[in-house]
């Protein structure tokens, strides 16, 4: 990172997951980290006490991204919490599916707001500040579906192709002020959102939980093994150091080449 100095990192949908690990990288290395997540005061105090033992420092805002007033109120938080963002990390996501002729306009419209539209409005709004400074680091959590498309993902795919354009015209804008901007594509990631999936198989198939996963992860990775959350989170933060300064507009795949077929 620049001259080594420790960073304030916004990271969105930060309450668990893949969001939650990044935090966690972060925090080890020593930067002062705003996480994020529509979360009770008490999910809150208890995620602030597992940052306590960091050298930097932490906040939280459960603002709701949805709307551009949501971000620009987590904007605004995080900049309490921590001071001006230099690194922003959009992971918040959601998911609903169905075949598109069915798709539901509340869902399409949901999803792209806090997939796609919330990472525009937070880059726009810290973007100025990033300039000025000469320094910034835009990391989007995309998808291996920003890359390919699945059957009834419908919203989830646009949003996700979308968020890699983003990420393509933010990197071609700023390559003069010292900004990057990069997307990470996953594939199967290693979350308590996908056990329901492998127990779902393991019965209907009657087989054990591991060979379970190696079905559902095997139907579209050629190498058959879910990602460590970690795995995302180290990248992110590789992303952000001295030898990634000429990293910038890239889609990045970490999906065992489900996007090489």
């Amino acid at each position: 990172m620049q001259q080594n100095q420790p960073h304030a990192v916004l990271v969105t949908g930060s309450t668990s997951g893949i969001g939650l690990a990044i935090a966690h990288c972060f925090g080890r290395a020593g930067h002062h980290v705003m996480l994020h997540g529509l979360a009770d005061a008490e999910t809150a105090s208890m995620l602030l006490d597992e940052f306590s033992g960091y050298s930097g420092g932490a906040g939280f805002s459960s603002a709701d991204i949805a709307s551009e007033a949501g971000c620009a109120q987590l904007v605004e938080e995080t900049r309490e919490a921590i001071g001006n963002p230099s690194v922003l990390i959009n992971n918040a996501g959601i998911q609903f599916t169905a075949p598109a002729h069915e798709f539901p306009a509340d869902k399409w419209q949901q999803i792209l707001a806090i997939n796609l539209s919330s990472a525009f409005f937070l880059s726009r709004d810290l973007l100025p500040a990033m300039r000025a400074a000469s320094w910034g680091r835009i990391i989007n959590i995309a998808s291996v579906h920003g890359l390919v498309a699945s059957e009834h993902k419908a919203a989830y795919c646009a949003a996700k192709h979308g968020l890699i354009g983003l990420t393509k015209v933010v990197a071609l804008e700023n390559a003069d002020a010292g900004i990057t901007a990069n997307a990470i594509c996953p594939g199967w990631v290693e979350t308590p959102l996908i056990q329901p999936q492998i127990e779902k198989i393991a019965r209907e198939q009657q087989v054990d939980l591991d060979a379970a996963r190696a079905l559902l992860v095997g139907a579209k990775q050629p190498l058959a093994k879910t990602t460590n959350p970690e795995a995302i989170a180290e990248l992110a933060l590789y992303l952000c150091g001295n030898f990634a300064g000429t990293i910038t507009g890239a889609a990045l795949p970490v999906d065992g080449g489900w996007s090489a077929q």
